[in-house]
């Protein structure tokens, strides 16, 4: 009976050591948005909130973004392990040196639009020329810029970039401060509410400028080190956005939840546009989140004229932890 008691208690004893190390086995991971939270970001609050990560093995913290570029910089060097970016500005760091995998696309069109006021005279972004573009000195537009003003047929140097903060774009462009703005396509319903017939809109893609969009990157060290976590994250993200596709009331309630002073209907509606761009033939047909080799070569081929330094963009993404077998719904 003694040996038998003995035996309990280090079975017991066993047990409770695999428990605490599988809960320390918990992947620590520092993932920076693109932005600060907002409706596009609802499937990885649902996600956390479900405990889906937790699950998975993963310790996630959500990091508030200041921009493509920023959230591009800092996965790059390794400050964040995972980020959430706009392709082009992804491939601006990578030139300079970032080591930077794409490993979950999730706006299969591009988000960027040019933004006026009818009244000012400008018809086309033809008009452009000669005008003055407000927005941030990060803001991903900019890099896009010289292959959107080539197509368009006007100089990459024939306008003024004027700096101003993302939530005076609005403002400025009201005042005549500035003449164009640049912004995604998922809170086009604020600048059409708040300029109503006098707005003039162009989307990027309209002339041919039509990358991948914001994508899932994983620093390229963190990523060979820790290959079962990244598989885990893709699987869990890729599941809460199929999920909030079909059924996004409880993905905004807890993006609302998470981020005191959001509203509801306003992210709804932000979602309802994400979908628009997360909706391509891939997306449907082949896999939500898989990125198509030859559409991203030809979104790297838009942008690399301008790079400091080229690179081989087959080794900077990657399908494998992508599931084929959940597609965007139709």
């Amino acid at each position: 009976m003694r040996t038998y008691g003995r035996f309990l208690a280090v079975f017991a004893a066993l047990i409770g050591f695999t428990v605490a190390g599988s809960a320390q086995a918990a992947t620590k991971i520092n993932f920076i948005l693109n932005w600060i939270a907002g409706g596009d970001h609802a499937p990885y609050y649902y996600a956390q909130k479900m405990g889906w990560y937790k699950d998975a093995g993963i310790d996630l913290n959500i990091e508030q973004g200041k921009g493509s570029s920023l959230s591009a910089q800092r996965t790059g060097i390794g400050k964040n392990e995972i980020g959430l970016a706009d392709l082009p500005p992804v491939f601006v760091s990578i030139a300079k040196g970032a080591e930077t995998v794409a490993v979950y696309n999730v706006y299969a069109n591009s988000p960027y639009g040019f933004y006026w006021l009818k009244s000012s005279g400008i018809k086309t972004p033809k008009d452009f020329a000669g005008k003055k573009i407000g927005n941030p000195p990060w803001d991903a537009a900019r890099q896009m810029w010289p292959a959107f003003a080539a197509n368009v047929g006007i100089g990459k140097d024939s306008v003024k970039w004027v700096n101003i903060k993302p939530n005076a774009k609005l403002s400025a462009l009201k005042s005549g401060a500035i003449d164009v703005t640049t912004s995604f396509y998922n809170i086009h319903h604020i600048f059409k509410r708040l300029l109503g017939d006098d707005m003039g809109f162009s989307p990027g893609k309209e002339y041919g400028v039509n990358p991948y969009g914001n994508s899932i990157i994983v620093n390229g060290k963190f990523l060979k080190a820790n290959k079962g976590a990244v598989a885990s994250f893709v699987k869990v993200t890729q599941k809460a956005f199929h999920a909030c596709a079909g059924n996004s009331g409880p993905c905004i309630a807890a993006l609302v939840e998470a981020n005191k002073g959001l509203k509801v209907d306003n992210e709804t509606t932000n979602w309802n546009l994400v979908k628009e761009l997360m909706t391509d033939k891939t997306s449907t047909t082949v896999g939500l989140g898989y990125m198509d080799e030859a559409r991203m070569a030809k979104s790297y081929k838009i942008f690399e004229p301008y790079l400091s330094k080229g690179f081989d963009m087959k080794k900077h993404f990657t399908n494998e932890f992508i599931n084929t077998a959940v597609k965007m719904p139709k």
